[in-house]
């Protein structure tokens, strides 16, 4: 059964088509707007490539960079019979009601793929944009990184400023190939009635690394994922960095997964939850099955209203006696004494609280390239605002 709550039949279907877009300085300002929030500047400077879906429709898709692929998940298909062996198989179609809904009718997403050895030099950008009010968009992506390969995407999802409700299933598969490594950054950008159901999952294979980057700032009704990244090759590596805002009326539900099925492999899941009135659900999973592997869990929330919650939910796994993983959880308020020490360097109580909450949703966890760190603090700074 489909979440009660959410009743995706009723969400809309269909929608008209959109143009392709050859040229992305025809885009509108509004709609550049919306777009360099979630990471993705139509100047395609400092970008390997670029990938952006409005409602149904794929309406611009290039590589910047030889060995690199950029392009409609559907047309990826058509063009490599041998994409057939990745396709629903990392997520299982039969994972839940969202995955079957979307085996069911998926309407495009992306293919990125870097070829062996190439290191891609720039971040690939990629935008999935809800364009019409009410509409379900269900998407699917395949990301391949063959052996040697580097690759560094920063993707978004975010509506048109008009658009207040609608709902978003997205189906995502990595494969990380020996020695590849990942870096993918997802910036969600929603609007408050929009109901949101990631399926992520990544495989990653002898040293490579999957190192996953998770920012939610905005209001948003419902959001529920659990990304899991399976390391199935020996010294393979996975870190998983989050950082949650929860609105009033906002359910965030949000977790990650790393299985460490091979000696020497390497797993960290960190999070930042602040909630100024909505719920929280941290979870944080890590199993190991081999022995030699390391992995460290770490949960930190932050309330700040009366009316908001907060859960966290750390789990570790360990099925072999020569394994280190650990954890750590903290969940409260913030500290009197620390705002009355910012207090006494001039700042009045509602300043010395943003700047505790500004510091304490730090970005710098994420490493995230310089080009898109200014527009994730300029994020942070209007939540930081919103305390006051």
């Amino acid at each position: 059964m489909l979440d009660k709550e959410i009743k995706i039949h009723k969400f809309d279907r269909e929608t008209k088509e959109h143009s392709y877009q050859k040229d992305l300085s025809k885009i509108s300002v509004a709609d550049r707007k919306n777009l360099i929030e979630t990471g993705v500047d139509v100047s395609e400077k400092g970008r390997s490539g670029t990938f952006i879906q409005a409602d149904h429709s794929v309406i611009h898709a290039k590589s910047l960079q030889k060995g690199l692929e950029v392009m409609n998940i559907s047309d990826a298909l058509k063009k490599y019979d041998w994409l057939k062996k990745y396709w629903w198989n990392a997520v299982s179609k039969d994972g839940d009601e969202y995955t079957a809904l979307a085996k069911k009718d998926s309407r495009n997403g992306y293919f990125i793929r870097a070829l062996r050895g190439v290191k891609v030099s720039h971040p690939i950008q990629s935008c999935l944009f809800l364009k019409k009010e009410n509409l379900l968009q269900n998407v699917h992506n395949l990301i391949i990184a063959e052996e040697g390969s580097e690759l560094n995407i920063i993707t978004g999802c975010t509506t048109a400023s008009y658009v207040k409700k609608g709902a978003h299933v997205g189906i995502s598969e990595f494969y990380i190939k020996k020695n590849a490594t990942v870096k993918f950054t997802m910036i969600h950008n929603w609007a408050e009635e929009v109901v949101v159901r990631p399926r992520s999952k990544a495989v990653v294979e002898e040293g490579g690394m999957f190192l996953s980057n998770y920012i939610c700032l905005k209001p948003v009704k419902s959001l529920q994922m659990y990304p899991t990244a399976t390391l199935i090759g020996e010294g393979a590596t996975a870190r998983f960095n989050s950082i949650l805002y929860a609105h009033p009326n906002s359910h965030i539900d949000v977790g990650s997964r790393v299985i460490l099925s091979k000696p020497n492999t390497k797993a960290e899941i960190i999070s930042r939850a602040v909630t100024n009135g909505g719920t929280i659900i941290a979870r944080g999973h890590l199993k190991g099955e081999a022995p030699f592997v390391k992995a460290h869990l770490e949960c930190r929330g932050l309330i700040l209203s009366s009316g908001g919650v907060i859960h966290a939910i750390p789990e570790l796994e360990g099925k072999n006696k020569d394994l280190d993983m650990s954890h750590e959880a903290a969940v409260g308020k913030i500290a009197k004494e620390e705002i009355e020490y910012l207090m006494t360097r001039g700042l009045n109580s509602e300043e010395a609280q943003a700047v505790i909450v500004r510091g304490f949703m730090d970005t710098a966890i994420l490493g995230l390239p310089p080009e898109l760190q200014k527009g994730i603090d300029d994020l942070v700074k209007s939540c930081q605002e919103e305390t006051m």
